[in-house]
């Protein structure tokens, strides 16, 4: 199996003031977090609007970050549709150009039974032959990948993972538990990671690491030296900020927080809006200690 270890910032897409995709500011923002110790990519999720682009601007950030990854970095593509006829087409385009595994969400709008879900990664799976990281995010998707469609999927030596993003710990200790040695266990609730750290997820697939990636890191690379006390400090430390970005327009935040940095990647596309003065005022302040953070 695929081994997930480590901080792999959820990519956000930076756009021009023409509303291109600004690869450039990619290329910056992609050296950034290599420097501060990010252990792959995760481009086109939903942090970096996959839905709002077209297929040939999806595959252009694939490429582009497939690219300038090193042989050592995990690459994992987003690679979602509202179809699944779609979503096979996608993730075999990402294939070819060398990712080592997708991120799947339910394909969206649809609200598919258990069964259903079943079936659509099933057939990902048949189609593709692929290694795929489950991303249950209800709050979102409208729907769980809940234990009966997990249980029938454990035994499949394609699902490696999922990034369980519904925010409640109960599930990530489900999931570590029942699981164990079948499906890793990905952290994607960034506010309660340092919990998922203590049930066993080795890897975090981290929306926030675009703006807070120094300190996310150095919290994963505490924790995994055994000092946890270390790693909960940090935790406080951004958990006001993480509380913020979990408020609402989470994407619009990671972009503004990425200009705090003095990393500027442009505004969202509609129909995000965006942020108000009161908005930015209010993660900026929360930002102050990732901003002084050495």
């Amino acid at each position: 199996m695929l081994k997930l270890s480590g901080v792999l910032p959820a990519l956000i897409t930076p756009f021009s003031p023409a509303g291109d995709i600004d690869f450039a500011a990619l290329d910056r923002h992609l050296r950034s977090l290599r420097a501060a110790g990010v252990a792959g990519w995760v481009p086109c999720g939903s942090s970096g609007e996959y839905n709002l682009m077209s297929d040939d601007e999806r595959d252009s950030v694939l490429q582009f970050v497939k690219d300038f990854a090193r042989p050592d970095e995990l690459l994992i593509a987003g690679t979602n549709a509202p179809s699944t006829a779609g979503v096979i087409a996608n993730t075999l385009r990402a294939k070819a150009m060398g990712y080592h595994a997708v991120l799947l969400a339910v394909p969206f709008y649809t609200k598919p039974s258990q069964a259903e879900i079943v079936q659509h990664f099933t057939k990902v799976i048949d189609a593709t032959d692929t290694n795929i990281v489950l991303y249950s995010y209800p709050g979102k998707d409208g729907v769980e990948i809940g234990y009966e469609a997990l249980d029938a999927l454990a035994d499949n030596p394609r699902i490696i993972g999922i990034k369980e993003s519904s925010g409640v710990l109960q599930r990530a200790i489900g999931i570590s538990t029942r699981y164990a040695g079948r499906i890793q266990l990905v952290s994607g609730s960034d506010d309660i990671a340092w919990d998922f750290m203590q049930w066993g997820a080795d890897s975090w697939i981290c929306g926030p690491a675009n703006c807070m990636a120094k300190p996310v890191c150095e919290m994963d690379a505490a924790f995994r030296r055994g000092d946890h006390a270390r790693a909960r400090e940090i935790m406080q430390m951004l958990w006001p900020a993480m509380n913020v970005l979990e408020s609402g327009k989470f994407v619009q935040k990671l972009k503004y927080g990425c200009e705090l940095q003095g990393n500027p990647v442009g505004t969202c596309r509609m129909p995000f809006g965006l942020l108000t003065d009161e908005e930015k005022a209010e993660f900026a302040a929360t930002m102050q200690p990732v901003l002084n953070w050495n």
